[in-house]
């Protein structure tokens, strides 16, 4: 710890599981953790470790409380916080579109016959491959992210004798509050069209010159891990400017406007995260006022939450290896797993909640970073925490928050194998994503 670090505070309990953190389902039987009513040593029994454990009603309950919230609008999922064929099923049964980043993305969603018209594409480079195959298969919504990507997708919609509904992805200058790797509406970076600079108005000119693209509505996503609805706000207005400049030079009304998502959720005991109601009631305030003060029809919204679906019903579970107590500073404990399946800290700073999981401990509280087993000095899972004075190697660490961006940020860096993806319900455990094998990280290599 270096010397100006104010080191944190010890929690009054060790042992708390906080509801607003930890999955809905989640509590402690005998001092062990529980998800789902299932013991967790009973997971890593079965299942090994590292391993990702989902909570299916936290998920689906949050998959319903967005639908019911913005009743009226468009909810979309965006797969990439966590995708896999299990989740699709559950967006089709929950009433929930589906927001795709990639091709692959994509062929995750047909491969369990989601409807194709609920599904929007997004991509700052979207292959011609990709691109076909959304025409193909009639994806519900692309959202065009450069003057080459509308050049491209016109010419590929003529071939095909398509004409499918594009947005604009719109760089509103909105900088959203959060680490720059996770800002996404400002003008320095790669995703959108300018607003300020004048090209997604150019934008819409073009679109609107080709017979084979019908423009349906604007796009524009501020950032990640947002907690109030003020950066939406200033969004919302400066897209209403353009679309009534829309309206003004071209007599073209837009029927659609896409918000993003990017909603946070809580990580540690400071965190807030804000609640859904109040979410989409301030959305849909501030649309329609913003379209009543410009003279334009209200248009339709859409909204698109990830981490804030499946982030919070996902925890990771670690075996601890090693105890190092570094005299004066901290103690290293280190896990079997660690930036291969969160990478997170390392990338943005994350920070996360860590309990002992395999039982309680009424121990003196130690200082400590939960690191991980790869040869990186930067292989940090929880930077700092308390851990009981009294943990041990064969103990069983349980991360919060972990459902989003972990496992699809997985790597296999020291040839470690990607952790298996149980879903937890009413005292049952299944394998939604089997884990990889050795013969998996050798597959493909001559």
């Amino acid at each position: 710890m270096l010397p100006h670090e104010r080191p944190p505070l010890p929690p009054a309990d060790l042992n708390r599981i906080n509801p607003a953190i930890w999955p809905r389902t989640s509590g402690r039987t005998d001092g062990t953790l529980t998800i789902g009513h299932v013991d967790v040593r009973d997971l890593a029994r079965e299942h090994g470790t590292p391993l990702f454990v989902l909570d299916e009603h936290d998920v689906r309950a949050r998959m319903r409380d967005y639908v019911t919230a913005f009743a009226g609008s468009d909810v979309h999922y965006a797969g990439k916080a966590f995708l896999c064929r299990e989740i699709v099923r559950w967006l089709h049964d929950e009433g929930l579109g589906l927001d795709v980043a990639s091709g692959g993305e994509l062929a995750v969603a047909l491969s369990v016959d989601f409807p194709p018209e609920r599904i929007t594409m997004h991509g700052n480079n979207k292959s011609v491959a990709e691109l076909t195959r959304a025409l193909e298969v009639g994806v519900g919504r692309i959202v065009v992210d450069s003057f080459e990507e509308i050049a491209r997708l016109g010419y590929l919609a003529e071939q095909h004798g398509k004409r499918p509904k594009v947005m604009i992805r719109v760089t509103t200058g909105v900088e959203a509050h959060t680490h720059e790797f996770i800002a996404t509406a400002h003008d320095d970076q790669k995703f959108g069209l300018s607003l300020n600079a004048g090209a997604a108005a150019e934008a819409v000119r073009r679109i609107l010159a080709l017979p084979s693209l019908e423009l349906v509505g604007l796009h524009s996503h501020i950032g990640s891990q947002i907690v109030d609805t003020a950066g939406f706000e200033v969004a919302a207005r400066r897209l209403a400017g353009l679309l009534v400049q829309i309206k003004d030079e071209h007599g073209v009304v837009l029927p659609e406007l896409d918000l993003g998502g990017g909603y946070g959720i809580a990580y540690v005991e400071d965190d807030e995260a804000p609640d859904v109601k109040e979410i989409a009631d301030g959305l849909r305030e501030i649309v329609t006022k913003v379209c009543e003060d410009a003279g334009l029809p209200v248009p339709r919204l859409t909204v698109e939450p990830g981490r804030a679906i499946v982030g919070p019903g996902g925890v990771t579970l670690y075996e601890v290896g090693t105890v190092k107590d570094v005299e004066g500073l901290r103690t290293y404990v280190s896990i079997d797993g660690g930036m291969s399946d969160n990478v997170r800290t390392a990338l943005y700073g994350a920070e996360y909640t860590v309990t002992l999981a395999s039982r309680a401990s009424t121990a003196e509280p130690m200082l400590s970073r939960v690191v991980g087993k790869h040869c990186e000095s930067g292989d940090i899972v929880v930077r700092d925490c308390f851990l009981p004075s009294d943990l041990a190697p064969g103990d069983l660490l349980a991360v919060a928050a972990t459902g989003a961006y972990c496992r699809s940020l997985a790597s296999n860096y020291n040839y470690l194998p990607r952790p298996a993806v149980v879903a937890v319900a009413d005292g049952a455990a299944r394998v939604i994503v089997r884990g990889e094998t050795e013969d998996d990280l050798l597959r493909g290599q001559l």
